[in-house]
């Protein structure tokens, strides 16, 4: 793991990441500037599901997951009690369709945003999207920081080909 951090601090003097890949066997984190892709497998405990958010919200507060749910009216209230953002609601088939933000800084909404994972997680793999403005400086940030979960290597670091920009330009 030392040998690829290091590389990436020498190769990110002249190049800029494209994503970065790292977990373990049942978690798998791909950043890229704008979005982190993150599943979760069925077998991930808690502790790792909070540890991995967490993680993201200590690199970047303005982090955030965009859900949509399809509920009862009164529900709505219950999700914005518990932290959740609503950006838009309409009626539908079977109640209301609501989208909501889970903002990172909110660490309550992050707290029940965790449970809602690890309740998915006992039937079935669990895959999310995480907006974030993260650069490749807060990409090794977050690494150091999920480094410390047990058995957590770095998979696979792609690199954006610099000379094809240069020729698209």
């Amino acid at each position: 793991m030392e040998s690829i951090e290091r590389d990436i601090k020498e190769n990110t003097s002249n190049q800029s990441l494209s994503s970065y890949e790292m977990g373990r066997d049942d978690v798998n984190v791909i950043c890229t500037y704008g979005k982190i892709s993150v599943w979760f497998g069925r077998q991930t405990p808690e502790v790792v599901v909070g540890r991995i958010l967490i993680s993201i919200s200590r690199i970047d507060k303005s982090a955030v997951h965009e859900v949509e749910i399809v509920c009862p009216f009164e529900k709505i209230t219950e999700y914005e009690s518990h932290g959740y953002v609503l950006v838009s609601y309409a009626k539908c088939e079977g109640g209301y369709r609501a989208t909501f933000h889970i903002p990172f800084y909110n660490k309550k909404a992050l707290f029940f945003f965790a449970e809602h994972i690890v309740r998915k997680l006992q039937q079935r793999d669990v895959k999310i999207d995480i907006y974030w403005n993260g650069d490749d400086s807060d990409i090794t940030r977050l690494t150091e920081h999920l480094k410390e979960i047990d058995d957590w290597k770095v998979k696979n670091i792609n690199y954006k080909d610099s000379s094809k920009e240069k020729q698209e330009k």
